[in-house]
């Protein structure tokens, strides 16, 4: 399965919207073609027929009755329709929780194999990251290793986990520990599952629901359930008053869009979606912002995000004095590489910038530059620190002993070499001009060149 989100219903779209680009102009015929061909892709994606036919009329109805406004052409206009159409769809402006209070307590339920006491965790790095001091406090007394499962996630993300290993009553665990649990900003509570939603499962999520009170009860569903959800989603919300929905596991299903667009039309609205197994493979559900990603349109607002999350303010600003100033060495590529290791994979960054999903670059030569940043982080680990800041010393005799230290090949750091020198010369490109004037023209000529920032206006 492929590590990009939905990708063959983002592939279908995107060659739909292809077929309008390269449209000599738009009539009913084209619009007919574009509604039949967006009706596949949802189809093929595990959506219900009848939201897929509800969505495809809206797309209709405004592209033959609605006029473009002044500064869009009709093509731009049927293209902007199409987004905003699937981003309704999916829930439009998303639903985003905030801490409102100490201790904000976040109670997760769901059945069995959904993934719950890892998204417990995800849950807990997401408010960490946001500064929040978070305590996970698990009452499922179903699962034997369940305690276990989450006291070495709690470790990993360095984060307190509550919990009483024996103990069969989750009431009795929880009570142990509220006084305690009064001491953080976000609690999150993992609880029981079962194979199906049964009544003693309905009756214990009330139980522990009455004693707890949740600021938000989130249901934990996975993506394969498909057009499943809705049933699954509209029971969880009306017996244990679900708040809102979690879907994991959509980095490999093609049922993905089924279960989202299911979800959507309850009273239970995704607020988060995992993207993969690490911890950090989470992410707000932001319908607008995900429909540009599966459109090639992109999302920088998560880009920036994400990089803010892997770089301090500080560390930020000191890397633009060294681009400004055309200083750069060895060290600042390795600061570098370990930002873009923080932020996921390649492939995942390049569907967020904007014209980037659409070059269609091969899947190995992304899978090889993912490669390449591994073996050059053991190469720049074997360098002095000598070469490190000052890499025109590094001659043949030096090349072959990093090789050989790294368990690399002398190939390897030549290529780690020319990149170095590359990325240098860019930050002459940017800082050796110096002025202002400068930058601006450089900037604008990269917007001519960089597909999807050829609108970027600069302030």
């Amino acid at each position: 399965m492929s590590i990009m989100v939905l990708e063959k219903l983002g592939d279908s779209l995107k060659n739909t919207l292809g077929k309008i680009a390269k449209a000599v102009f738009v009539d009913e015929k084209l619009v007919n073609e574009l509604v039949k061909e967006i009706q596949r892709a949802l189809l093929q994606s595990d959506v219900n027929v009848k939201l897929v036919f509800e969505l495809s009329n809206k797309i209709k109805e405004r592209a033959l009755k609605q006029e473009p406004p002044s500064g869009l052409t009709k093509k731009e206009y049927l293209i902007n329709i199409v987004y905003e159409e699937l981003a309704n769809f999916l829930g439009g402006e998303g639903h985003k929780i905030e801490i409102t209070k100490k201790p904000f307590k976040i109670m997760l339920c769901g059945l069995f194999g959904n993934g719950k006491t890892t998204t417990a965790a995800k849950l807990a790095k997401f408010f960490q990251k946001r500064g929040n001091k978070v305590a996970l406090i698990q009452t499922d007394t179903w699962r034997p290793a369940a305690y276990d499962q989450l006291q070495q996630l709690g470790t990993q993300i360095h984060v307190d986990v509550f919990g009483i290993k024996q103990e069969k009553d989750p009431e009795k665990i929880y009570k142990t520990f509220e006084k305690e649990l009064n001491k953080y900003s976000v609690v999150i509570i993992d609880t029981a599952g079962r194979d199906a939603l049964s009544n003693d499962l309905i009756k214990e999520l009330d139980n522990i629901n009455k004693l707890v009170q949740p600021d938000e009860t989130l249901l934990v569903m996975s993506a394969d359930v498909g057009q499943a959800a809705e049933k699954q989603a509209q029971a969880f919300h009306e017996t244990c008053s679900v708040t809102g929905v979690i879907i994991t596991k959509l980095d490999g299903t093609a049922k993905g869009g089924g279960a989202l667009i299911a979800c959507s039309v309850t009273g239970a609205p995704v607020k988060f979606i995992g993207v993969g197994e690490k911890v950090d493979a989470f992410e707000e559900f932001k319908p607008k912002n995900f429909v540009g990603r599966l459109l090639g349109m992109g999302d920088l607002e998560t880009l920036l995000e994400k990089a803010k999350e892997a770089v301090t303010e500080e560390e930020a600003q000191d890397m633009s004095k060294k681009f400004l100033s055309g200083k750069f060495n060895l060290l600042d590529l390795y600061s570098q590489m370990e930002t873009m290791g923080k932020m996921g994979s390649l492939s995942k960054l390049m569907e967020m910038i904007p014209g980037m999903s659409q070059l269609q670059l091969p899947k190995d030569m992304i899978n090889v530059q993912e490669g390449k940043l591994q073996k050059w982080k053991y190469i720049l680990n074997s360098c002095t620190k000598e070469e490190l800041e000052d890499p025109d010393i590094i001659d043949a005799p030096r090349i072959k002993r990093i090789a050989v230290g790294s368990g690399t090949h002398e190939k390897d750091m030549r290529e780690l070499l020319k990149q170095y020198k590359q990325a240098k010369k860019m930050t002459k490109m940017f800082g050796g001009a110096g002025s202002p004037k400068a930058m601006e023209k450089m900037m604008k000529r990269m917007g001519g060149q960089i597909p999807g920032l050829g609108n970027v206006k600069l302030k």
